[in-house]
């Protein structure tokens, strides 16, 4: 499980969405008023994001989780594999066609010598390797029909994009809010109470209360 010094930079918007709620709490917003300034909450505030590493470490456990969980649902795809396996149905593709192509041509250089030539040992070699180039077309053909079998059935067995992809938003979306409810419960609301402004007393002007 990773460890945190803080909240990462893509999480700070949640922070001050969770401020600004916790700033909107009743209790906060009636000792707040006692400044008609305002100058009180803009200070809260702004102490408040000062102090933000301070604030989440209340939640430091559910924010490892959530990163945790995020990190996972996020790693992507090894594509190695996808990658040798196209290789293979290539060559698997084109190298019957490349030696049969090639055998057709030598069986009728071969065969064309043999009735019209005076060089019936050339025509023969030629007629071998032919014969040959069609015979590993035959072969390859074969071994590639296999390879796209082979590579059908492994496709159809552990894919699960969707599914799998929708599972693990749905699981970071959760250690997310686990971790926004206890940042709000255990690191915000207390901070902000344990600083909020000393409330006058009726009787007292609040321009005097230092």
């Amino acid at each position: 499980m990773p460890t945190t010094s803080g909240i990462w930079p893509q999480d700070r918007a949640d922070f001050v969405d969770l401020l600004h709620r916790a700033l909107d709490d009743r209790d906060v917003r009636d000792a707040l008023r006692a400044d008609p300034s305002g100058e009180s909450a803009l200070r809260l505030r702004a102490r408040a994001l000062a102090a933000a590493d301070e604030i989440a470490a209340a939640a430091d456990e559910e924010y490892r989780v959530y990163l945790a969980v995020r990190a996972t649902a996020r790693e992507p795809r090894s594509s190695a594999g996808s990658a040798g396996s196209t290789g293979w149905l290539l060559l698997a593709v084109l190298a019957p066609s490349v030696s049969a192509a090639a055998g057709v041509v030598l069986l009728l250089i071969g065969y064309g010598v043999g009735l019209w030539g005076p060089a019936p040992e050339f025509a023969a070699s030629v007629r071998t390797a032919g014969w040959l180039l069609t015979g590993f077309a035959a072969v390859t053909a074969a071994a590639g029909l296999l390879a796209l079998l082979v590579t059908a059935v492994r496709g159809q067995g552990p894919r699960r994009p969707l599914r799998s992809t929708v599972a693990d938003a749905a699981d970071a979306e959760a250690a997310r809010q686990r971790w926004r409810r206890a940042l709000l419960e255990r690191g915000l609301r207390p901070y902000l109470r344990r600083h909020l402004p000393d409330t006058p007393a009726p009787d007292q002007d609040p321009r005097t209360v230092a």
